[in-house]
C-alpha cells in the first residue's frame, strides 16, 4: 500500500515537472523569438547574408552568437538567483527600470525643447 502511494505520487510529480518543462520552454521560446524579431541583430544577420552570399555560414555564426549570449544570461541569472534574495532583486530591478524610464523621458523633453 505504501509502495502504491509513493508510485502514484512520483507519477504526479513527474507529470507536473513535464508540464512545467514544456511551459517554461514555450514561454522562453516565444519571448525570445518575439523580442528578436526585427531587432538590429536580425538586420545585421540579413545584411551579412546578403553581402557574403554564404547564408549557411552566417546562420551558424549568428546561432552560435545567440547561444553564447543566452548562456551568459543564464549563468548570470543563476548567480543572481543564488546570491541575492528574490525580493531585493525585484526591488533593485524595479528601481533600475524606473530610473531608465525617467532618464529617457527627461532626454525626450530636453530634445523637444532644443528643437
Amino acid at each position: 500500500m505504501v509502495q502504491q502511494n509513493s508510485n502514484s505520487q512520483i507519477e504526479k510529480n513527474e507529470s507536473k515537472d513535464g508540464t512545467t518543462f514544456f511551459s517554461i520552454l514555450i514561454t522562453t521560446f516565444s519571448t525570445i523569438f518575439l523580442a528578436e524579431l526585427g531587432d538590429k541583430t536580425q538586420l545585421a544577420t540579413l545584411m551579412l547574408s546578403a553581402q557574403s552570399g554564404r547564408p549557411m555560414i552566417i546562420f551558424i555564426g549568428a546561432a552560435l552568437a545567440l547561444i553564447s549570449t543566452s548562456l551568459l544570461g543564464v549563468i548570470i541569472g543563476r548567480w543572481i538567483a543564488n546570491n541575492l534574495p528574490r525580493q531585493r532583486f525585484t526591488v533593485l530591478s524595479g528601481i533600475i527600470m524606473l530610473s531608465l524610464g525617467l532618464y529617457l523621458i527627461s532626454q525626450g523633453f530636453v530634445d523637444s525643447i532644443q528643437n
